[in-house]
C-alpha cells in the first residue's frame, strides 16, 4: 500500500466520519448475524445475501441511504474476506470495531480522473458524497489505481493509501549474505558485526508520556478533558510507529541492495506474545514481565521486518531454525548454555572465543542458512573464517 497523508477540511472530515460510521455499523451488523450461527442451524448470510438484506435497510433507515452504498457494500466484502482469511487459518476471527478505533473505509471502481495532481506536493483524491479532498503528494502515486482505503488514527490524523505491488529490488549479484539476530535490547544484529537499534521516543517525550498517563488516570470518564488527554497519547504513540516503520523500511532496503541472500530467525511472533496471565482456574505466573517483554518484541518491529524484507528481496530471504541460536559459539559450534555471561557478552568455555552475544546468534544464523540454500541447490555460503572443525562435546554442529 501506497499511503499519503489526507489534508480534508472540517465539513468534508464531518462527512467521511459519517463514512466511517455507516463502514462500522454496517460490519457489526454482519458480525452480530455470524456470532447468533451454532452447529445445527442454517448457514449465515454470505456476502450475496447481505447486500440484499442492505438494500433492505437502506430503504428502512432514511440515515443509512443518505450514506454511500458503495462504503457499505464494501465494508461487508471486506467482513467477507476476513471471514475467509479466518477459515483458511491465516487470520484471526472479526470482531467488534467501536469507535475511534480502526476507522476507515474502502472506495472501489475509481476512474482515472478521480485521483489527480494538483501542485507539486498537493493531490486530490473524489471521494463518494464527500467531492475532491487534498492530501500531501510525497511521491508517485501509481498509474492504473482502482480502488482506495481511507483510515483515520487515533492521534485523529486521516490517510488516504493506494493498493501497489511492490517492486522486489534487484539483487547486488555479490554473493554476500548476512544473518539477522533480532532482540529486545538490539533491534537487529548483523553478522557483519553491526548493531542496529529503532528509533524510540526521546527522554523528553517518554516524560510528557508519562505526565499524560498520571494525567488521564485522574480524568473522569467520558469527560471532555479525558478525551484530549488520550489524543495527546495518541499522537506520541503515533509518532513512535511512525519512526519503527521508517526505521524498518531504510533497514530493509539496505540489506536487500548490499545482500544476496539475508538469513533470519523462524519466529512464531504471535505465539511469543501471547499473554501469560493464563485462566481463573489457572492463573499464570510472572504476568508483568511477560507483558513487558511482548512490549518489547512489539515495538521492535521483528514481524515487519521480516515481511518487507520478503516483499524487497523476493526468494532470497532464508528462515533457519531458531533452536540454540544463541547458545552456539560461531568459532567451534559448541552448545552451552552458560556461555552467554550476560545479555550482550557470550564467552565460549571451550575454544575461548568471545563476542557480542547477538552477533554471535547473527553468524550462527548466517551459517545455518549456508545449509539450508545448499539444500535447495543453491551455491554454498561457506563457513566463517574463525571456525574450525572440533571433535564431538555437549553438541557440535
Amino acid at each position: 500500500m501506497s499511503r499519503f497523508r489526507l489534508q480534508p477540511t472540517p465539513a468534508q472530515e464531518r462527512m467521511l466520519l459519517e463514512h466511517c460510521g455507516h463502514a462500522r455499523f454496517v460490519w457489526n451488523l454482519a458480525v452480530e448475524q455470524h456470532a447468533h450461527w451454532q452447529p445445527g442451524r442454517k448457514a449465515a448470510p454470505g456476502y450475496t445475501e447481505q447486500c440484499r438484506q442492505l438494500t433492505q435497510a437502506r430503504a428502512a433507515n432514511p440515515w443509512l441511504a443518505a450514506g454511500s452504498v458503495m462504503v457499505q457494500q464494501q465494508a461487508l466484502k471486506d467482513f467477507a474476506q476476513a471471514k475467509a482469511s479466518f477459515f483458511g487459518r491465516t487470520n484471526r476471527r472479526p470482531t467488534w470495531r467501536s469507535r475511534g478505533r480502526g476507522e476507515g473505509f474502502r472506495v472501489v471502481a475509481v476512474k482515472p480522473g478521480d485521483v489527480r495532481r494538483v501542485s507539486r506536493k498537493v493531490g486530490e483524491v473524489r471521494v463518494p458524497k464527500v467531492g475532491w479532498v487534498r492530501f500531501r503528494w510525497s511521491r508517485a502515486v501509481a498509474d492504473g489505481v482502482k480502488s482506495y482505503r481511507i483510515t483515520r488514527d487515533r492521534a485523529g490524523r486521516w490517510h488516504v493509501a493506494f493498493p501497489v505491488v511492490p517492486e522486489p529490488i534487484a539483487a547486488p549479484g555479490t554473493g554476500a549474505a548476512v544473518g539477522v539476530d533480532r532482540g529486545v535490547v538490539v533491534s537487529a544484529a548483523l553478522s557483519t558485526g553491526e548493531l542496529l537499534l529503532v528509533p524510540a521516543l526521546r527522554d523528553t517525550e517518554k516524560v510528557r508520556l508519562l505526565r499524560l498517563q498520571r494525567k488521564l488516570a485522574r480524568a473522569q470518564r467520558g469527560s471532555t478533558r479525558r478525551g484530549k488527554v488520550k489524543t495527546a497519547i495518541a499522537r506520541l504513540k503515533a509518532r513512535e510507529t511512525y519512526r519503527r516503520k521508517d526505521w524498518v523500511e531504510k533497514t530493509s532496503t539496505r540489506l536487500a541492495r548490499e545482500f544476496d541472500v539475508i538469513a533470519v530467525e523462524d519466529l512464531k511472533i504471535t505465539n511469543m506474545t501471547r499473554s501469560a496471565k493464563g485462566t481463573v482456574d489457572a492463573p499464570g505466573r510472572g504476568v508483568r514481565q511477560k507483558a513487558g517483554l511482548n512490549r518489547g518484541i512489539l515495538a521492535n518491529g521483528w514481524g515487519l521486518l521480516v515481511t518487507r524484507l520478503e516483499h524487497k528481496a523476493l526468494g532470497r530471504v532464508v528462515k533457519v531454525d531458531p533452536r540454540f541460536t544463541s547458545q552456539r559459539c560461531s568459532a567451534c559450534g559448541v552448545v552451552d548454555r552458560e556461555a552467554r555471561e550476560s545479555q550482550a557478552v557470550f564467552r565460549c568455555r571451550f575454544c575461548g572465543f568471545a563476542a557480542n552475544a547477538d552477533v554471535n546468534a547473527a553468524l550462527n544464523i548466517r551459517f545455518a542458512a549456508g545449509h539450508a540454500v545448499t539444500a535447495r541447490g543453491g551455491p554454498p555460503l561457506g563457513r566463517p573464517a574463525n571456525r574450525e572443525p572440533q571433535r564431538d562435546l555437549l553438541l557440535v554442529w
